[in-house]
């Protein structure tokens, strides 16, 4: 009985916190209760109140779609400590994506939560991709390049030529030897070993 009364004031009390709404992304109606590893969820400081996609994709049970993310750009200011765990443990899931990692720069969790962050974190010893330009300098998200050789793009009657700028570059998160970026008005993809920073 006491089990059923403590779950119930949980409840409760995380629905008083979020308004009746995803502590995520804002929506409302069919609230989940997510509880943020590795707590047990025996406080409401262990729980945050997620709608049926967030909490699918945080559970795994349907593929995570990035621009559903975007919502962190808000709730990763929230008061909240636990809903800032799992903003900052999202956007470094998202990493890849580009866009996350100025909102990852610009977080602050005080030391404990960040130590709990880390822990739902996969550990960043993997081997990264890192992406080079033709003389070897780091390329990231949002760099201008230069185009060193003219470059014939398949599958169209467009030639960049050598000397051309290409601005907002989007890293390939899965290969390090291409970039995307526009030339012309069209995003192409483009080698990294024929570019300049």
């Amino acid at each position: 009985m006491n089990s059923i009364i403590s779950v119930m004031s949980l409840e409760k009390e995380l629905a008083a916190r979020s308004g009746g709404s995803c502590e995520l992304c804002g929506a409302t109606g069919d609230l989940n209760i997510f509880v943020v590893a590795p707590k047990k969820g025996d406080s409401a400081n262990d729980l945050v109140h997620t709608c049926n996609t967030c909490n699918g994709q945080l559970t795994q049970e349907v593929d995570v779609d990035p621009n559903h993310w975007r919502c962190l750009n808000d709730s990763m200011w929230s008061e909240v400590s636990v809903v800032k765990v799992v903003a900052l443990r999202m956007l470094n899931q998202l990493k890849g994506e580009g866009w996350p990692n100025d909102l990852i720069d610009m977080m602050y969790l005080e030391e404990d939560d960040m130590k709990w962050a880390k822990e739902g974190i996969e550990d960043e010893s993997e081997e990264k991709i890192i992406h080079r330009d033709s003389n070897g300098v780091v390329l990231s998200s949002g760099d201008s390049v230069v185009v060193v050789k003219d470059l014939k793009v398949s599958g169209s009657s467009l030639v960049a030529k050598r000397g051309t700028a290409v601005r907002n570059i989007s890293l390939v998160y899965d290969n390090a030897e291409q970039i995307e970026g526009k030339v012309e008005g069209q995003t192409v993809v483009l080698l990294t070993k024929y570019l300049k920073k």
